[in-house]
């Protein structure tokens, strides 16, 4: 077998997380190397300045580091449950939704989990702010509620929307789960404890030590 492509990755970053979704799914193999955000080491940020996971290091020299080039680039190359393509879904409206996720309700959760980060918005009241935001971000969820009529977002199977969106949903439900579960988002509800359940997730949530390179 000839080199593997390398990827970069946190466990916990959805970013990374919808990443490794789509990797997992083409079943294409990687180097996986886990990196701490607050040491990155020195080969990822050759590879990639910007410093954000995921990277993905082709075996050619070419690098991919935003997530959803990443799932294309797998997706690709390999995609057998028709992510891509899911029927009578046109790649227009999988992209809107995901540019939904990916922009306000992005930003909504970012200042609800880590309000401390934006002092100068929050103007000293972290409490405050955080539930401004996490009341912004229950418009989004409410939509995406009122839109699983069936099992998935565009009906009855996945697609990249679904494992696009998901990890983000993961990250708002855990920030304050009880909040979370009290809501009367059903079906969204339904929809991530399905996703949590799957052995695709246990597989893109297994532990890695942290990567170190080589020495002599």
């Amino acid at each position: 077998m000839g080199a593997l492509p390398v990827l970069y990755s946190f466990r916990r970053c959805p970013y990374a997380m919808r990443a490794r979704l789509a990797l997992s799914a083409s079943g294409q193999p990687v180097e996986h190397r886990e990196v701490v955000l607050r040491a990155k080491p020195a080969e990822m940020l050759a590879a990639s300045p910007k410093g954000t996971v995921p990277v993905l290091v082709l075996p050619g020299g070419e690098v991919i580091d935003e997530s959803l080039d990443i799932m294309r680039w797998a997706l690709a190359r390999n995609d057998p449950a028709r992510w891509l393509s899911p029927p009578g879904v046109s790649s227009e409206e999988i992209n809107a939704l995901i540019a939904g996720n990916d922009g306000d309700f992005k930003q909504h959760l970012d200042r609800y989990k880590y309000p401390n980060r934006y002092p100068q918005e929050s103007s000293g009241d972290d409490a405050g702010f955080a539930l401004k935001h996490r009341s912004g971000a229950a418009s989004w969820l409410a939509q995406l509620d009122a839109r699983l009529t069936q099992d998935w977002l565009f009906g009855a199977q996945a697609c990249l929307a679904d494992m696009a969106v998901l990890p983000f949903i993961r990250q708002f439900a855990h920030t304050d789960a009880d909040w979370f579960a009290a809501q009367p988002w059903l079906r969204l509800q339904g929809w991530l404890a399905a996703f949590e359940e799957s052995a695709l997730y246990a597989d893109v949530m297994e532990k890695y030590a942290p990567w170190r390179p080589a020495t002599c």
